[in-house]
């Protein structure tokens, strides 16, 4: 077979390095950061006698507004009622998401450990029937505490995410004033910290967990590895809950806040009149990033989980090569090296000067790590595997080499890109597409909506070419063990990812912060230029996840058929077709859910917004204040409240499916649900981001086709806001939260598989 050239010991060293270094560059950039201050103290006016340049200098501060103490109060003081309402939203969403976490453990021992009646005798082999394996209690409660495991390190990794965010915002809006290069590389900066303390987090929780099964389990690695994947249902039923919740959170402020704002009242988004704009900014925080770094963790857990699985009882798995069957974690360990890498490129060898220079800078983030990582996945291949080995296939070892293995991970890489940029040029404002459903609004409403949607439909045609692609590429060469990897290959470079997703919400809020705090036209521009290019960058992040999402549950879905010891799905019977035809409908019934969610919380969100206007004398002369603290109450009860129903729906699911039906009509409903799911979730959310983007488009008036739609008040404008309200939950709920829908049920299959062959299909067996 050949031997690895990195020995046991040198892995053991350098995956949980890469995970330190990566820590540490989170805390650098942190620093960095927190220089910016937000107290007016510290920025007392240099001496006018200095010299002539520091008088000029002054003066030029003076005319930008640098050295207004009102303003750096104002920004501290908005700072610090958006950071509470996400914390104590938060709090309230884990103590809700806590009890879950508890029920649902007890759920999995339960399940697990009634396998073999709570036995604690040696067993024989799941696929290795001659050696005995640990005893099924063994594997109830190592993967009862992977779950937890999995599902604090998601809560946590989402919690730093919207504590650096709301840390971030107001520092960017202070930086804005002296330049729009200054204010980029601050939000920058700010989704690096989040990017990379989730990646190598990530790693590190996985690799310890590893470490310390492997103290019990010793030589059983196929009952090691299939207790591991606990860690990736812990990582996604969180991300379930914190994507739903949020998602509901954001856009129902957001969309009451623009109905009351700018349609009926005419006043500017961020308005501080608006009673909604507090609630509006929180939930860019709680949504976008708590929401988004739980999601992409969960992906990046199962993605690792799925592979591992395989390896396991592969050629790695059965001849005990520890560096072989680490694998995907030292692509995770170069991933983070080579974002490292990349980051620097826009930090501190690059400097932005002009605002035409944003989106290109943040594209180049994806080019470079992507071309970086496709070296360095090289390296690893050749290090880290033997040149030939076995990989399982359905019942039999199916020969591969190590360059057929760096093809799979190559290919998922630049699927990611693929799918990324043609995200990128049905979101974008800059291409025609977006222009096209700008110009739709001359008449109405209606027209634009039509556009809309038509081009969420075409959006997808290209992404699922890629994905088809990868899939049959890489199952060709390495079975289901290549699309675990593929799917990996599209994550391995999701510090920077997450950096460029973070960036977005970041720089809303500043723009936020800036319209509040009555800065000027030309600072409110700048933080407009980086919230149009955060737009962009955050549809690219969420066409990431979204084909990320479907290679993972491909991977994950092999793995349960293994394991469940189903040797063909056969679509003709009629147990795997009704499960086939169910599972297409669960997105949908899972969008309807959601959807409504964000209207009736919308609903109760615009009568607030219009009582205070009709209510609080001199509210809309800007004399009296109004009270922000309702809006912020009516989102978080409503998204608490809302989130469970849809939550219930995908966890539930697979438990009733499995247990009374079987595992091959299980077997239907994930793959149903994989395939309708992943066409919603692309062309919701670029449909979304193409109505937010062609609003933006007429509100900037850039071009001389802008400027015949606007300017803002006009009816093309009006129409292009009622659909750009349309799309906020389907670009921000509806949309991402599928993504975790197709995953998060294979990975809970997969988890109780053993208890679906043994005891499932209730009712088939009484019939």
């Amino acid at each position: 077979m050949g031997a690895v050239i990195l020995s046991d010991l040198l892995t053991e060293i350098l995956i949980p390095v890469a995970a330190i270094i990566g820590i540490a560059f989170s805390l650098i950039q942190w620093l960095i950061v927190s220089r910016v201050k937000v107290s007016p103290e510290r920025q007392s006016p240099p001496p006018a006698n200095n010299s002539k340049n520091g008088y000029s200098d002054y003066l030029i501060e003076e005319e930008e507004g640098l050295n207004d103490h009102n303003v750096v109060v104002k920004c501290a003081e908005i700072q610090n009622a958006i950071s509470e309402g996400a914390t104590s939203f938060l709090f309230t969403e884990y103590q809700y998401v806590g009890v879950f976490m508890v029920a649902f453990a007890i759920l999995i021992f339960l399940f697990l450990g009634s396998v073999e009646t709570f036995s604690t005798k040696s067993q024989p082999c799941t696929y290795s029937k001659d050696k005995m394996c640990k005893s099924a209690l063994a594997n109830a409660i190592f993967s009862t505490i992977a779950f937890l495991l999995g599902a604090i390190t998601s809560v946590v990794s989402g919690f730093l995410g919207m504590k650096i965010a709301t840390y971030a915002n107001a520092r960017t809006t202070l930086e804005a004033r002296k330049g729009v290069g200054k204010a980029f590389i601050t939000a920058f900066r700010s989704g690096a910290v989040m990017g990379f303390l989730l990646a190598a987090s990530g790693l590190l929780v996985l690799y310890i967990t590893i470490n310390l099964f492997k103290l019990y389990y010793g030589d059983d690695w196929e009952g090691l590895f299939e207790s591991i994947t606990g860690y990736g249902l812990g990582g996604s039923s969180m991300a379930l809950f914190g994507r739903v919740g949020g998602g509901i959170y954001t856009k129902a402020a957001d969309v009451g806040a623009d109905l009351v704002g700018k349609v009926e009242r005419n006043i500017p988004e961020d308005d501080p009149r608006n009673p909604a704009v507090i609630a509006d900014n929180v939930g860019d925080n709680v949504g976008d990033i708590a929401g988004m770094g739980s999601d992409l963790f969960g992906s990046y857990a199962e993605s690792s989980c799925a592979a591992l699985v395989v390896a396991s009882i592969s050629s790695f798995g059965i001849n005990h090569e520890f560096t072989a069957m680490c694998y995907p974690l030292l692509i995770s360990s170069m991933g983070i090296i080579v974002c490292l890498i990349t980051t620097l490129f826009a930090t501190d060898f690059f400097e932005i000067k002009a605002v035409k220079e944003i989106e290109p800078a943040l594209k180049k983030q994806l080019i470079i790590s992507t071309a970086l990582m496709t070296i360095g996945i090289a390296i690893v291949s050749w290090i880290g595997l033997p040149s030939k080995f076995t990989i399982f296939n359905f019942g039999v070892q199916k020969s591969v080499k190590n360059w057929e293995l760096f093809f799979c991970v190559a290919i998922g890489l630049w699927a990611g890109l693929v799918i990324g940029f043609v995200t990128e040029y049905y979101t974008s404002n800059a291409y025609s597409p977006v222009q096209d459903v700008a110009d739709s609004c001359r008449t109405g409403a209606a027209t634009n909506v039509i556009f809309g949607l038509a081009l969420g439909y075409k959006s997808v045609i290209i992404p699922i070419f890629a994905i088809a692609v990868s899939i049959f590429v890489s199952f060709s060469l390495a079975a289901m063990y290549g699309i675990a990897v593929a799917a990996l290959g599209m994550l391995s470079t999701i510090a920077t990812g997450l950096a460029i997703d973070a960036y977005g919400p970041i720089s809303d809020n500043a723009g936020g912060i800036a319209e509040m705090a009555g800065m000027s036209h030309r600072i409110r521009e700048r933080t407009d230029a980086l919230d149009a290019a955060g737009n962009t960058t955050a549809a690219i992040g969420k066409g990431f996840a979204i084909g990320s999402a479907a290679l993972v549950s491909l991977a994950l879905f092999g793995a349960f058929v293994s394991r469940a010891a189903i040797s063909t799905v056969d679509v003709l019977t009629p147990k795997v077709f009704i499960g086939l035809i169910v599972g297409a409908m669960l997105p949908y019934w899972f969008s309807a859910m959601t959807m409504k969610s964000v209207g009736s919380a919308a609903l109760k969100m615009v009568e607030e917004v219009r009582r205070q206007f009709n209510t609080i004398p001199g509210l809309m002369e800007g004399l009296a204040k109004p009270d922000y603290a309702t809006c912020v109450k009516i989102s978080t009860d409503a998204s608490i409240k809302e989130m469970i129903p849809p939550g219930a729906l995908v966890m539930l699911t697979p438990l009733i499916v499995g247990t009374f039906f079987g595992v091959e009509t299980l077997s239907g409903v994930l793959a149903g649900s994989l395939v309708s799911g992943v066409q919603i979730a692309i062309s919701a959310s670029n449909t979304g981001g193409a109505w937010d983007n062609a609003k933006k488009y007429i509100e900037a008036g850039a071009s001389e086709h802008a400027r015949t739609l606007g300017p803002k008040g006009s009816d093309p404008h009006k129409a292009a806001v009622i659909g750009d309200t349309i799309g906020d939950p389907l670009k921000d709920t509806s949309g991402p939260s599928l993504n975790i829908l197709i995953k998060l049920m294979a990975v809970e299959s997969l988890v109780f598989a053993p208890f679906f062959a043994k005891h499932g299909g209730l009712l088939f067996k009484i019939f």
